[in-house]
């Protein structure tokens, strides 16, 4: 039996089995048809971060942000760079609080930027502030 991954697809939320060994080979979602990866990090609303939480079985990077934030601006080019660098070994979306407060609230998200790590359903890691590619990259490694 072949090792397989369950990946929710970022345009529909439907759930597809991936097989590990076609990880990288840009895999389509079946129901709507479109990447499952498109280096692009992917906008949460509730329903859709409950989603990916839950039925992704890769980590689950979120940034959560705020369209007023000078941090968070100068953080969203460097965000959509890791996101290229990471995937598809780790889901890469955003949170925006003013839209979703109750996540802000749930995750006790006292300052934006700030990036959640999940693994499995739970947090695994905890970084506020904005930083580079590169230091994104790094720090995911890091909580490997």
């Amino acid at each position: 039996m072949t090792d397989s991954l369950h990946l929710v697809c970022p345009h529909c939320t439907a759930i597809n089995r991936v097989p590990s060994a076609r990880l990288t080979g840009h895999p389509l979602c079946g129901k709507c048809h479109r990447p499952l990866f498109d280096g692009h990090p992917v906008e949460l609303d509730e329903a859709a971060f409950e989603r990916h939480l839950q039925a992704n079985d890769i980590p689950l990077l979120v940034d959560f942000w705020a369209p007023w934030c000078g941090p968070c601006k100068m953080m969203a080019p460097a965000f959509v760079q890791a996101t290229g660098l990471l995937e598809p070994h780790i889901r890469l979306a955003k949170v925006n609080t003013d839209a979703v407060p109750e996540l802000a609230s749930r995750y006790a998200i006292r300052s934006i930027p700030t990036l959640l790590l999940f693994r499995n359903g739970r947090e695994v890691a905890r970084q506020a502030g904005a930083m580079g590619a590169a230091d994104i990259v790094r720090w995911v490694g890091m909580q490997r």
